[in-house]
């Protein structure tokens, strides 16, 4: 058999959930491929001075064959990407990965074979995006008003956050911690590991748990690379997704479960929403999530968690 060589890009560091299960990947297909496999993972691209949305130009190009990303950038190419925005839409882990595992996520796989020049090989769990900010506590949607906040580039967190009463900004999230500690942005939203490891809580005094969007990550291939191997190697690059996909997913629930106890907190206030005060947040988004599914079929908006 001819050399495999793979690269895997990502944005983080060697202890995030996504970087472990890249290693899981490339631990798993080395048993199958043995001395045939040449594989590198270049852990964060922002080290080599590329911001974080460079990969997806990367893999496109097959300068990188593999890379993890945010599932909501998306959207500009497959319009249906938004769907799995909606706030407030996934409750829990249980929902959130059966939506991964379900026919919405599949037919987005397919459309986006049709358009990009990568494939959406697994659906990774980059957990619940939760509010910090530096102003004042957030317990209801009032709270929010006037906040300059750092979100996604994605026209459903913008909506959703100017609904919210916030003025959103992008930054790419090499720059976001600059953001955070400078002033510029008031607010900012993200998973607790980032939220952590990003360093926002040393300027965050309130950390919301909202749970306002859950974050699918896709795991990304180029296309004429993984068109173009054998049989076998497919099968067996599959296999490895499949394990780190398990792997990712597990680590990402214990992650968000710890993170609280194993980081300092002391110049925190965690904020718990009530029952109430969620419900004041869900029902203030309402017109963004309507409007966004009269935007698309029907059919895919049953393939949403219900309750």
């Amino acid at each position: 058999m001819a050399s495999i060589d793979i690269r895997f890009g990502g944005y983080q560091g060697p202890n995030s959930v996504h970087s472990r299960a890249v290693t899981v990947f490339g631990d798993t297909l080395a048993q199958s491929l043995g001395d045939d496999l040449n594989f590198e993972h270049t852990l964060n691209v922002m080290d080599l001075g590329h911001p974080a949305t460079d990969l997806l130009d990367m893999v496109t190009s097959g300068e990188m064959t593999f890379c993890y990303f945010a599932g909501s950038y998306l959207g500009a190419q497959v319009p249906e990407f938004e769907l799995l925005d909606l706030p407030f839409a996934v409750r829990d882990r249980a929902q959130g990965h059966a939506l991964l595992d379900g026919p919405l996520c599949q037919f987005l796989t397919d459309k986006i074979a049709e358009v990009a020049g990568y494939r959406i090989v697994s659906w990774w769990d980059n957990g619940f995006r939760h509010l910090t900010n530096g102003v004042r506590p957030i317990r209801r949607p009032e709270d929010c008003v006037g906040l300059k906040i750092r979100t996604l580039r994605s026209d459903i967190y913008t909506q959703t956050f100017a609904t919210l009463g916030f003025e959103p900004v992008f930054t790419d999230v090499k720059e976001l911690a600059g953001a955070v500690a400078s002033g510029e942005v008031d607010a900012q939203e993200n998973a607790l590991a980032n939220t952590f490891s990003l360093g926002a809580n040393k300027h965050h005094r309130w950390i919301t748990m909202s749970g306002h969007f859950f974050g699918p990550t896709v795991v990304l291939c180029h296309k004429p690379t993984y068109d173009g191997w054998p049989d076998d190697v497919r099968a067996a690059v599959d296999q490895a997704l499949a394990a780190a996909t398990t792997a990712q997913r597990s680590y990402a629930a214990a992650e968000e479960a710890a993170v609280l106890e194993k980081n300092d907190t002391s110049g925190n206030e965690i904020i718990e929403l009530t029952a109430d005060e969620r419900a004041a947040f869900v029902a203030a988004v309402q017109p963004v999530v309507e409007a966004t599914v009269a935007r698309h079929r029907d059919d895919l908006f049953e393939y949403l968690p219900k309750g």
